[in-house]
């Protein structure tokens, strides 16, 4: 099975080795918020309510992943790992650049997930600092 790729705006996933650099601005509030926002959207991908994940992304996410497409990988490629068992917070970092994508309010979070069918998993989740505001999950990529 191939890993969730779909460009799934894997924005951040090539961030990752950066993540620890010094020059990284920090921001705690930003973080909170950001985890909630990826939290509440991983409920929706765990029940299987992708058209609803997809329109609580983020409106980058949206411009480039068509729904339907959204929608198919997620059945394909997601589904078959099974029901979430576990998820537990391995790492998250503010950003406010990533490769690939416009600069903004990006915070680039880890889990360590366990799934009925992959027993290890690290999942990213990447929201950003939508247009209104709010932050909406701009990326997603499980491995």
């Amino acid at each position: 099975m191939k890993v969730l790729s779909i460009s799934l705006l894997a924005i951040g996933i090539l961030a990752i080795g950066s993540c620890n650099s010094p020059g990284n601005p920090k921001n705690p509030e930003a973080e909170k918020a950001a985890l909630e926002a990826a939290n509440n959207w991983l409920k929706l991908v765990d029940d299987r309510n992708y058209d609803r994940s997809w329109q609580e992304a983020a409106s980058y996410f949206k411009t480039r992943v068509p729904q339907a497409e959204w929608e198919r990988t997620m059945k394909s490629q997601r589904e078959p790992f099974g029901n979430n068992i576990s998820r537990s917070l391995k790492s998250k970092q503010y950003r406010t650049s990533l490769p690939g994508v416009p600069d903004g309010e990006y915070v680039v979070i880890q889990y360590q997930s366990s799934f009925d069918n992959k027993k290890f998993a690290i999942e990213t989740v990447t929201p950003m600092l939508d247009r209104d505001g709010k932050w909406r999950v701009s990326g997603y990529f499980i491995k």
